[in-house]
Parts: structure tokens; C-alpha cells; sequence
């Protein structure tokens, strides 16, 4: 490769060796990319990069141990904010995807994307900053809605903050809303309270429907 073509330097993340080993491989045969990282998860990615060098592109999977993709998205961004950060994931949920965005994802592949697909993923990302199929965009777009004054805002229905993706993870477990209230330092009234706001919020009546939306949008692995 040319100075004026370098190569890709990517790092995968994923703790499905198999998968993670056979998607280095197949990349590897990218012209001009090659996989310089491959990590069992967000904290081994982390350790990896820190020592060099750094890849100009991180493949992770959102769901990992120890540190998930969410968290090791949100890492690269406070810390390393010139290396692109596509998600590789089963969800394509509208809550996912806000959630991905807030934390700077920069594309979103589903793990049945054909290799020319994510050939061009990768290069879309480096030459223009992100990359989103056909089928993100779509929900991405109905996401937004144009105001009356013109600006465009995310539907608030979707917004969700860290208190109530904590509860809603929590919720889903088999503590009781007693030990919740414990976990995340609110009294047991609160506790009450935010969980009838997220009903309201959600269109939920219970707390089975709460886990069910949890898992759905990828919140929760079962």
C-alpha cells in the first residue's frame, strides 16, 4: 500500500473465539486492512490499545463479559476519540440504537452481514465517518421528528437515562424492589416512583413486561 492508501489497522472485540477468529481472517483479506487486536472483551481491548498501537478501527460485540460493548464504546470515545467504533449485534432495536449513538458508535452490523457488506462498512466508516444499513437508517430516521420550528429532536419516548437502564437490568433479575432500591442508593419509594414512570413511559403494566422490553432491547441476555 501506498502513504497515500495506509492500511486499516482494525481491533475485534468479541468472546466467541470461533466467531472473533474467523471474522479476523476474513478480514484480513480486505485489501489494505489488517486486524492488529483481537480481545476477549472491552477491559482486554482497553489493556491492548493502551500499550499500542492503536488500530484506526474497533469491531466490537456489544454483548461481552466484564465490559460490554456499550461500556467499551463509551471508554473509546472519552479516551481515544479518533478510532471509529462500529457495533457488531443482534439488536437493531430503536432503544439500542440511541443508546449505541450516545456513546459514539459510528455504524451498526448485524452479525449476518455479508462479507462485501462489511468490507464496505469498514471503508465507509474510515472515509466518511460512519456507516448504517438500510435497515438502521430507516429506524434511525423514524426516530426523528421534524418540530414546528424546524428543528429536528429524538422522539423522548426512546430516551431512556442511566437510572432507569440500571433499574430496568435490575428489574429483570430476581431481586426484590427492596434490594433494588439498595443497589442503586434510592430509597424504597423512589424506587416505586421510577418504576411507575417507566411504566407510563413504556406503555408497561407490569414488571414481566418491564423484562420482556429489557431482554428485547438487548439491556438484558438471556
Amino acid at each position: 500500500m501506498s502513504n497515500l492508501n495506509p492500511t486499516i489497522k482494525v481491533a475485534l472485540a468479541d468472546d466467541h473465539t470461533l466467531l472473533r477468529t474467523a471474522l479476523a481472517s476474513l478480514i484480513n483479506q480486505f485489501e489494505g486492512c489488517e486486524v492488529i487486536i483481537q480481545a476477549n472483551h472491552g477491559q482486554e481491548l482497553v489493556e491492548k490499545i493502551r500499550t499500542g498501537p492503536a488500530p484506526d478501527l474497533v469491531l466490537l460485540d456489544l454483548n461481552m463479559p466484564l465490559m460490554d460493548g456499550m461500556e467499551t464504546a463509551h471508554y473509546l470515545q472519552e479516551n481515544f476519540p479518533d478510532i471509529h467504533v462500529p457495533m457488531l449485534t443482534m439488536y437493531d432495536s430503536e432503544m439500542a440504537l440511541i443508546r449505541l449513538l450516545q456513546v459514539g458508535v459510528k455504524g451498526f452490523l448485524k452479525k449476518d452481514i455479508h462479507p462485501d457488506e462489511l468490507e464496505y462498512a469498514i471503508r465507509s466508516v474510515i472515509q466518511s465517518g460512519f456507516y448504517y444499513s438500510h435497515n438502521a437508517t430507516g429506524k434511525l430516521v423514524n426516530l426523528f421528528r421534524k418540530q414546528t420550528d424546524g428543528s429536528i429532536k429524538p422522539l423522548e419516548k426512546h430516551i431512556l437515562n442511566e437510572t432507569e437502564i440500571t433499574f430496568l437490568k435490575l428489574a429483570s433479575s430476581e431481586l426484590t424492589y427492596k434490594e433494588i432500591a439498595q443497589q442503586i442508593g434510592l430509597n424504597p419509594r423512589a424506587v416505586d416512583n421510577l418504576r411507575d414512570q417507566l411504566f407510563q413511559k413504556l406503555s408497561i403494566k407490569s414488571r414481566v413486561g418491564l423484562a420482556m422490553y429489557a431482554i428485547r432491547h438487548g439491556l438484558v441476555i438471556v
